[in-house]
């Protein structure tokens, strides 16, 4: 009887080690996972800024082009030639 005692106190701490293993690796299994999505959240919040400041030039460049075809159309300017044009430094 003690025999039968002994190995079931032995199978039940070599479980108990196994379930303390499998849990100390699922906790660093989550931490590299966590770490990864904070780089990926990271990374998107980067292009988010990247995108907003694409958004904003290429309105300002379809405004200029919108002023450009105004004055050409209504105001009747034209773009000088390059060998009209006078540089002054200041």
């Amino acid at each position: 009887m003690a025999v039968v005692k002994g190995l079931i106190l032995t199978v039940l701490l070599v479980m108990l080690i196994g379930s303390a293993m499998a849990v100390i690796y699922v906790k660093y299994h989550t931490r590299l996972m966590f770490i990864e999505i904070q780089k990926q959240e990271a990374a998107l919040d980067q292009f988010e800024v990247e995108w907003g400041q694409l958004q904003l030039e290429l309105t300002t460049l379809t405004e200029e082009n919108q002023l450009e075809l105004l004055a050409r159309d209504k105001l009747k300017l034209v773009v000088p030639q390059r060998d009209k044009i006078i540089y002054i430094k200041p």
